[in-house]
């Protein structure tokens, strides 16, 4: 039996999901986290650039690979590369964002590998910080970061219902994939025409969420 529309929860990815975050963010960021284990684990620079992709490849988180393997302190981490005190500077405000999700009528949710200090700075920014019951970041799945199947049900719980009650809008298909095993409708965020099996819809961009009806 399908649930009416105002039961549905809808979860939220947030950077490259709800904004763009690769295109002034992402770079630095990405930076940030190969200088941080150049300086941690006394790498050159591209041995720690590959170990970083290969961590977010593995877990897709690199944090969740520090952790497992060299015992990396997560808050540390997370605070040194995602300082950004030029912010303002590199978000990019989503014109009828804050509409559009208004208009969705049941819960609404942030789900993100991002530090939930981040998080709320970037939902400040765009203006829709007050949209959303809650923000679950990476601390609040206790660093079972996205696609780990441990953060979703933490999320479940806190929430108190089901997968089936759900929509996950993201831009990581492992992420996804995952969502759907347990339940979810699902919603992918990509340019490419290419939909997986365990995608519901693809969109190009959250805005167009308005077309489809789930």
């Amino acid at each position: 039996m399908a649930i009416s529309r105002a039961a549905k929860v809808w979860v939220f990815d947030l950077d490259d999901t709800l904004h763009n975050a690769s295109a002034h963010i992402f770079p630095v960021m990405n930076q940030a986290m190969t200088n941080y284990i150049m300086a941690t684990l006394a790498m050159d620079e591209a041995t720690a650039h590959d170990l970083r992709r290969h961590y977010w490849r593995v877990y897709g988180a690199t944090l969740k690979g520090l952790m497992r393997h060299h015992q990396t302190d997560p808050q540390h981490f997370l605070k040194v590369t995602h300082q950004f005190d030029d912010l303002a500077e590199r978000v990019i405000a989503v014109k009828r964002l804050r509409h559009l999700i208004k208009s969705l009528a049941g819960r609404k949710v942030v789900f993100t590998n991002a530090p939930r200090d981040y998080a709320l700075r970037v939902l400040n920014l765009l203006g829709i910080a007050d949209c959303f019951e809650l923000v679950f970041s990476v601390e609040s799945t206790k660093f079972h970061a996205k696609p780990s199947v441990r953060g979703f049900q933490l999320l479940l719980a806190s929430l108190r219902v089901k997968a089936s009650d759900c929509v996950l809008l993201e831009d990581n298909a492992a992420a996804l994939m995952t969502a759907k095993r347990l339940g979810m409708k699902t919603v992918l965020l990509s340019k490419k025409y290419h939909k997986p099996s365990f995608v519901d819809y693809r969109i190009n961009q959250v805005l167009a969420l308005t077309h489809i009806r789930l």
